[in-house]
């Protein structure tokens, strides 16, 4: 097989939660630690950093990523899901998986986990620590693919682990509670091994603490530690922070989210530091300033046009919408312009009622079996007030935007992962 036959054999064969949704999701670490035995407990020959949480675990994860490299560890980066090509999801250095890898690693393997029936991200998963392994990486950062506790990237023993913060998603798998999703996302806390959580609420903290206090972890809570003193915004859309530690740090992720991720980061790096990690004040303003072209991070508040200003945004529930609303309200333009889709298993109700009423929507639908069929979207739009029409691709709502639109008009695109996936691949 080539490369393309190969993804397609990987996308046909395994359960994909990316396309096919709670099908996909398999409860249960018996096929990981059987994938792991098989592959000789690759993580093993590695250090590694864990990172979970509902919103800006990938943020995060990625400038982990770039102040390692440029602290000069050859560092395996793991995220999900890819938008345009598979071989994002693992990464040394910033360079995806080489084609020849990901055929080969499926040719010479199949014999064995072809009877184990895995799911794509568990597979995925063996493959990313192989790879690591084979790369002779010093170190990883591994974003949780779902929850924590019963997430296959739950078998490392990290340096670091690190929850973002915790808001309704996934309640199908992980709770309908914040409390049951927090003690899912808890799952990776480990003994003696320090966790650095984001951001915590008065139903979360108290999970988080417990299950510290259980296993003997020690428990940071960034918003306790107020490393981030002030930010401002420079003329090209990204921060100007004052911290504790850094003055004058350039973050280039402009999203509102990012100032509570970086406030986890602040933590994190200390925390790091405090394990022996060599990270330079150097290495910790070039991976802030250059996270995107260090690691190729993609889709967040990303401008993907102007004249008129095109953003996309891979923020999807409720807790990532609300930043992506108040930095709309930001903005200046003349009208604004909302190309809007999103997958059925989301709170959408949730997101269609904190959407602004005044702009013009395109609802749309993303080439994943999972999406919300953009005349389903456009109904429930209609009953919180939201204006627009239904069209069958992302792609044909934008250029219906764009033709809509003026020179200082601003466009969105967003609402699902996947939407903002097929508006970059339709820009390759």
């Amino acid at each position: 097989m080539n490369y393309q036959e190969t993804l397609h054999y990987l996308f046909t064969s395994t359960p994909l939660f990316q396309h096919v949704g709670k099908d996909a999701y398999k409860e249960g670490l018996e096929n990981t630690h059987a994938l792991d035995a098989y592959f000789g407990h690759p993580h093993r020959t590695f250090h590694t950093i864990h990172v979970a949480g509902t919103n800006g675990k990938g943020s995060c994860s990625h400038t982990l990523a770039a102040i390692l490299q440029r602290a000069g560890y050859r560092t395996g980066l793991y995220t999900s899901p890819h938008l345009v090509d598979f071989r994002e999801r693992i990464r040394v250095n910033g360079e995806p998986v080489p084609e020849s890898y990901v055929v080969d690693f499926v040719e010479k393997h199949r014999h064995f986990f072809e009877p184990l029936h895995p799911s794509f991200f568990e597979l995925t998963t063996a493959m990313a620590f192989r790879y690591f392994a084979d790369s002779q990486v010093d170190v990883a950062v591994i974003e949780v693919g779902l929850g924590g506790r019963l997430d296959c990237t739950n078998i490392i023993r990290p340096d670091l682990c690190v929850i973002t913060n915790i808001s309704f998603d996934h309640i199908q798998f992980l709770g309908d509670t914040l409390e049951k999703i927090a003690a899912e996302k808890a799952g990776i806390i480990k003994s003696d091994i320090p966790v650095v959580v984001g951001e915590t609420t008065a139903e979360t903290k108290p999970v988080f603490l417990r299950k510290a206090q259980e296993v003997g972890a020690p428990i940071i809570f960034a918003e306790e530690e107020h490393l981030l003193l002030s930010h401002t915004r420079t003329s090209d859309g990204q921060y100007l922070y004052q911290t504790v530690d850094y003055a004058d740090l350039k973050g280039e992720l402009g999203g509102l989210c990012q100032l509570k991720n970086t406030n986890t980061l602040l933590s994190a790096i200390r925390q790091l530091k405090v394990r022996g990690y060599a990270l330079t004040d150097e290495a910790v303003r070039e991976g802030f300033a250059g996270v995107c072209e260090l690691t190729g991070l993609m889709g967040r508040w990303q401008k993907v046009g102007s004249c008129p200003t095109v953003i996309c945004d891979t923020g999807h529930n409720v807790g990532g919408i609300s930043y992506i609303v108040e930095q709309l309200a930001l903005q200046t333009y003349d009208r604004l312009h909302i190309v809007m889709g999103m997958v059925n298993d989301k709170d959408i109700s949730g997101v269609l009622a904190m959407l602004p009423r005044k702009a013009s929507y395109y609802f749309t639908q993303a080439s994943v079996q999972r999406a919300l069929p953009a005349g389903r979207m456009k109904e429930l739009a209609n009953k919180y007030g939201l204006e627009g029409e239904a069209y069958p691709d992302v792609s044909s709502a934008l250029a219906a935007a764009k033709a809509a639109a003026t020179d200082k008009d601003l466009i969105f695109v967003g609402g699902s992962s996947f939407i903002v996936a097929d508006l970059l691949s339709s820009m390759k």
